[in-house]
């Protein structure tokens, strides 16, 4: 069964986030609300965070940064990200779920 946090849509895969800036490393921390919730060792200002959240799920997915976006959320801790490509909600599963 999919996760909450994680949905297919006809374009790509939404990820639900709950990011919690300023923390000491970067890493998925559980589950917050059927969001999934990742600290990020960068500041939340001058769009740092959300610079360094799509950063770090590139290199987390192995996806080229240009194949995330925001949906909603780029002012605020609960973030959806769609990425689209060659990666399956099976993947992303696998490699982000806490």
């Amino acid at each position: 069964m999919t996760p909450i946090w994680l949905k297919q849509s006809p374009s790509g895969i939404i990820l639900s986030l709950h990011c919690q800036p300023g923390a000491k490393q970067t890493k998925v921390v559980g589950l917050h609300d059927g969001c999934l919730k990742i600290s990020l060792q960068a500041p939340a200002l001058e769009n740092k965070a959300n610079e360094h959240l799509l950063a770090w799920l590139s290199k987390q997915l192995k996806v080229p940064q240009k194949q995330i976006q925001f949906v909603s959320g780029q002012n605020s801790r609960k973030k959806r990200v769609e990425i689209w490509g060659s990666i399956t909600v099976e993947q992303i599963e696998q490699i982000l779920a806490p």
